[in-house]
């Protein structure tokens, strides 16, 4: 596919960028859900840990760009983003070392199957459930307020999110997708965060943990012809990630949590059938 396209794939490259750059930052996931599955069909000769590298480092620009426009909006987290980055990149770097083991067709198979996992869940629990107004001994409460005045007061217990944390970070490593639909899914669901600071959290946490990632995926394999894919790539994301943020501003949570499932539905399947056909 890469020879067919030719002097065609740099500026497909921007598009690619542009497109997960806008997705990734609208579910607070970074673009790698949408890159790993796209690289693995333009580059069907490459290694797990090439395509993950490049993905990894794209996901570093992406969340750039977004976790300042989310900044500015005062919708992050910065203490438990902190936290759970801390504990998620050590994680990260065990997942690194773990793709080095694993075959094209093993990396396809169980990549898509646990993007298809994530998408069922969401689909059968769309909406998040209210938190109990109760706060246990072992949660901590915080409070945000952004720049429109919304208030957002939730509770969670840390000690949850940073085990929770460091496996996603070893299995979001390990297919170099960085992780931020796991991340939001376990902010929301399980740590009862509001999903607009969860999304703008998740990119926070990503941007802290993916330039750890992508270097540990370096040395763990090659990326020694990886620099202009990853360069055009990341041209792409840095003007896709502040659609992304202006989209999250006009669409409801409702709609976003479709947006999430759905895209993660396609790519699943997508790359399952791939992985059948060689």
């Amino acid at each position: 596919m890469t020879e067919a396209l030719g002097l065609w794939m740099y500026p497909l490259l921007v598009a690619l960028g542009a497109l997960s750059g806008t997705y990734g930052t609208l579910i607070g996931a970074g673009g790698g859900i949408l890159l790993v599955p796209a690289l693995s069909l333009l580059y069907p000769h490459d290694s797990p840990n090439a395509i993950a590298s490049i993905s990894l480092a794209v996901v570093f620009f992406n969340t750039v760009s977004s976790t300042i426009a989310y900044g500015y909006m005062h919708r992050l987290d910065y203490r438990a983003g902190l936290l759970f980055a801390a504990v998620a990149a050590p994680g990260g770097i065990l997942g690194a070392y773990t793709t080095s083991f694993l075959s094209r067709w093993t990396f396809e198979l169980a990549f898509s199957a646990l993007v298809l996992s994530l998408a069922t869940f969401i689909s059968f629990r769309p909406s998040p459930r209210p938190q109990n107004p109760r706060v246990h001994a072992y949660e901590t409460t915080h409070a945000l307020v952004d720049v429109k005045g919304n208030h957002y007061r939730y509770s969670f217990n840390p000690r949850r999110g940073m085990l929770l944390s460091f496996a996603i970070g070893w299995i979001s490593s390990m297919f170099g997708m960085g992780g931020g639909a796991f991340y939001v899914s376990m902010l929301v669901y399980l740590l009862h965060f509001p999903l607009l600071i969860a999304t703008a959290t998740s990119l926070l946490m990503l941007m802290l943990i993916s330039p750890i990632l992508s270097t540990a995926h370096v040395i763990a394999g090659d990326f020694t012809h990886d620099v202009l894919r990853t360069l055009f790539l990341s041209l792409g994301v840095l003007v896709g990630a502040q659609v992304g943020v202006r989209l999250s501003q006009r669409l409801g949570g409702a709609i976003v949590i479709r947006v999430l499932a759905g895209g993660l539905a396609l790519i699943g399947i997508r790359l399952a059938i791939h992985a059948f056909e060689n």
